[in-house]
């Protein structure tokens, strides 16, 4: 607190923190539930109930529609009170429960800036005792007045009256008549601040025979307002009501006919034993509501759900393996993996009799087919087809539904999917699975792992329907664009297939075969207007879209279809795009092929995969004056710092650098395009090289890029997503890759015209990668081993020198030592004899 409290004889303090309040006066010994919301009142309640006694002054708001009061809008005369119970909610405001204690005059009342509360330094004032006579009359006759008060106000309980007849305190009594009483606040201030007993007695016989003549005069007026009706404004009233209740037996007739339809439904939809229970029991429940009543409206809508599902429909499958091959390859160019998977899958439905299996997660870039593959199984096996994107989802109850505790609630939308659908076996799309959330609404991940295993979900029960439904026979397929968002206890329960991004040549294909046809169609073009030739398609897809799909592709040629319309509009014949005139129609190029050409010292390549394809990645490096620190930029994660960090370390291991002062040099790695967040373990061996060729002054290799993460002992280690990696280098006119020799066996999903282009080199160790990859570097190693055997030499000769010199301090040393040893062999010879001689004359 600001000051420390000072208490008087009477044990209460004489400066408290204050409290307003609005609309109330407290009295002695009164208890008042109090809500606190403002926050000077908050900041007075917490530093009252840090002391000990927990005393706060509850004083008056002249004007209760103040929402900040200033000193002149509070009275300065109150109550102290304590606080005996509190309670703190969730939008910061409190819940008190205060007891009266005693009168306070405010002498001087502050703002405490410090505290952020009222202040307030009070008096307390000493009743004196009065038994007199006088006293004791106005006792009884405020007893009798507030009896009849309480009669008459219809709103303070009768029986209350006895308990205040056994209050012998005239002061007790006079402040517990004033606090039952329903009047201004400003007549409770006025008996508040009367000291005397006498008078504060007299003021409240005044007030209570004054509210006794108003309530009386009140039933007065009512009564002669009620005799004044006339006849007709009753039949009036009398019409209504008969309008009413006809209108209510109306609504009875067809409530009824509805309660009918229910049951008629339920019987003629087929429903399981245990939804035909619920049901009943429902329309039963129902049949007891008031037509129109809440409660009514969430059973209709329940009863709505859980008859009108598809319990027992289902769709008859066509599991015709050449069919199905040719509506895939109708609408899909290559994807030949996935769908020779999706093959396997139906002909072991066709053998087993059942679609039943592991759930499939097509996993890939955005645009290379997930979505629109799905829709063809659908289409190939005859099903219907049910999308719902996951992208966002953070609320257990979209999987699960909402329980039937509010109006609005409803199932969740697997649910309403299966009932959209029409069919208990529709095929089932999870789109985007990898990018749900969870918060304090629930995990739907977690939520989703009863849906998707086989062994659980023919019983998955929905929140809202609360009865087992069977979506064994839903064909679930997920898609994502990176597995490592997706749980692992979820991706247990799904098979992956991955999607691989298309080939150039692939895209050709599929801009004539799909692309150009349907947007010159949306497009209002007509066959030969449009021609767009095969090298404009290769500029379009090397300087405006670098993607694994073909998304951004469409909307391109959509943009290239746009601008012909213009020019047929205007008088074309016919409109043929070529690489030559590609800049006219799409403007200038969105991307350049830095990675062929920048290439020097200090510069490399590396490859990268992202979740929309495979990228290349320049990294620079540099050195500067400094004091030996490690500069990185490039929003890198810690994965990128630490390869950084490996790699200088095995670089100054081996060596190089000669001459160069480290703990006086700063180097600088940067990565380009700064605002792209970037981490994973395959940089190291082109970071490795770059500051190599920084070292050592070599440059790196045009034309060349690498992939693999290094150690600090310099081993390649492998990698993921090559296919992706040789396919952005390919794009970028990178003519050899170097990458870990582990990764040998991912080559072979490379197309085969990819690899026959480029030079794919494996390599396990930097000592093979720094030959390939640096130019010069067989001169600068022989030169580097050159110094190395000079070194060596001159180290052998210094040891041999040092070998000569302790050699011949060694015979130095030993000369006077041989003297000391032959003095000491003839004195152990001399003390033998003697020895002898003594034996010999002992035993004479």
């Amino acid at each position: 607190m600001a000051e420390e409290i000072r208490r008087t004889t009477l044990s209460l303090p004489t400066v408290v923190p204050a409290v307003a309040i609005r609309d109330v006066v407290m009295f002695p010994g009164m208890s008042l539930p109090l809500s606190v919301d403002r926050e000077k009142s908050i900041a007075a309640v917490e530093l009252a109930l840090n002391t000990p006694e927990k005393y706060i002054l509850a004083v008056s708001q002249k004007n209760a529609e103040i929402e900040e009061p200033k000193e002149s809008d509070i009275y300065h005369f109150g109550v102290i009170a304590q606080i005996t119970q509190n309670l703190k909610m969730p939008d910061g405001s409190m819940k008190i429960f205060l007891q009266g204690l005693a009168r306070a005059r405010v002498t001087k009342l502050e703002m405490n800036d410090v505290a952020g509360s009222w202040f307030a330094t009070v008096e307390y004032i000493e009743e004196e005792e009065d038994d007199s006579p006088v006293v004791q009359a106005l006792m009884r006759k405020v007893l009798d007045e507030f009896d009849h008060y309480a009669r008459v106000s219809h709103r303070i309980a009768v029986e209350g009256v006895s308990f205040l007849r056994q209050i012998n305190d005239p002061s007790k009594l006079a402040d517990t008549v004033a606090s039952n009483m329903l009047v201004k606040a400003s007549q409770r201030q006025e008996i508040l601040e009367a000291v005397h007993i006498k008078d504060r007695l007299e003021k409240i016989l005044k007030l209570i025979t004054s509210e006794v003549e108003i309530l009386g005069l009140e039933e007065k007026i009512h009564s002669k307002v009620r005799a004044q009706i006339e006849k007709n404004q009753k039949e009036y009233y009398l019409n209504e009501q008969m309008k009413a209740i006809q209108k209510e037996l109306s609504q009875k007739d067809d409530f009824q006919k509805e309660l009918d339809s229910l049951r008629a439904k339920v019987k003629k939809n087929g429903l399981p034993p245990h939804a035909k229970e619920a049901a009943e029991k429902e329309i039963e429940r129902l049949s007891k509501m008031a037509p129109f009543s809440p409660e009514a409206t969430v059973s209709r809508t329940y009863l709505d759900w859980l008859v009108n599902m598809p319990w027992n429909k289902t769709t008859e499958d066509v599991l015709d393996l050449k069919e199905a091959k040719r509506i895939l390859d109708e609408d899909h160019f290559g994807l030949e993996k996935p769908k020779e998977r999706i093959l396997e899958y139906l002909a072991v439905s066709k053998l087993t009799n059942s679609l039943r299996g592991p759930v499939l997660c097509f996993a890939g870039a955005p645009g290379v087919g997930k979505t629109s593959l799905a829709k063809s199984i659908a289409r190939a096996i005859g099903r219907k087809f049910v999308r719902m994107s996951l992208g966002g989802v953070r609320d257990e109850s979209e999987i699960r539904g909402h329980r039937r505790t509010y109006i609005g609630s409803m199932p969740g939308r697997i649910i309403q999917g299966i009932s959209k659908a029409k069919s208990s076996n529709p095929v089932f799309l999870l789109d985007e699975i990898d990018k749900m959330g969870s918060d304090w609404r629930g995990d739907p991940a977690a939520a989703l792992l009863e849906l998707l295993d086989p062994e659980q979900n023919k019983e998955f029960t929905d929140h809202f329907l609360d009865v087992p439904f069977d979506v064994s026979k839903v064909m679930f397929i997920t898609t994502a664009n990176s597995l490592a968002n997706i749980p692992s206890t979820l991706r247990d329960r799904l098979e992956i297939i991955d999607f691989d991004g298309y080939t150039e040549y692939e895209k050709h294909d599929i801009v004539d075969k799909y692309l150009l046809p349907k947007q010159m169609k949306m497009h209002g073009l007509k066959e030969g207007q449009l021609e767009v030739t095969y090298d404009a398609v290769s500029l379009l897809m090397r300087d405006y879209v670098r993607e694994a799909g073909v998304r951004n592709l469409e909307r391109e040629i959509g943009s290239l279809c746009r601008k012909a319309s213009k020019m047929i509009v205007d008088g074309a014949k016919k409109v043929t795009v070529t690489k030559e005139n590609l800049h006219e129609f799409l403007g200038v190029p969105k991307y350049s092929n830095f990675a062929t050409e920048e290439n020097g010292v200090g510069i490399a390549t590396g490859l990268a995969w992202t979740s929309v394809g495979g990228e290349t990645l320049s990294i620079e490096a540099t050195k500067l004056p400094g004091k030996g620190q490690l500069i990185l930029t490039g929003m890198l994660g810690n994965v990128m710092k630490e390869s950084v960090r490996a790699a200088l370390t095995y670089a100054r291991s081996r060596g190089y650098g000669e001459g160069i002062d480290f703990d006086k040099t700063d180097f600088h790695v940067h990565f380009p395009e700064g605002a792209v967040p970037k981490d994973g373990p395959s940089a190291g061996s082109v970071i490795t090289t770059a500051l190599t060729s920084l070292l050592t002054g070599l440059p790196v290799k045009k034309h060349l890029a690498m992939t693999g993460e290094v150690t600090i002992t310099g081993r390649i280690l492998p990698v993921g997503g090559i296919k992706e990696k040789f396919l952005a280098a390919y794009r970028e006119g990178v003519k050899t890759i170097l990458y870990p020799h582990t990764n040998e066996k991912d080559v072979s999903e490379v197309p085969e015209r990819v690899r026959k282009e480029m030079t794919l080199i494996p390599v396990k160790h930097m000592d093979e990668v720094l030959p390939l990859a640096l130019e010069g570097w067989k001169e600068f190693e022989a030169k580097l081993q050159k110094k190395a055997h000079a070194k060596k030499r001159g180290a052998q000769k210094h040891k041999k020198a040092a070998q000569t010199v302790k050699k011949a301090a060694a015979k130095k040393s030993a000369r006077p030592a041989k003297k000391t040893a032959k003095k000491a062999s003839k004195s152990r010879s001399a003390r033998q004899t003697a020895s002898a001689r003594r034996k010999g004359a002992r035993r004479k």
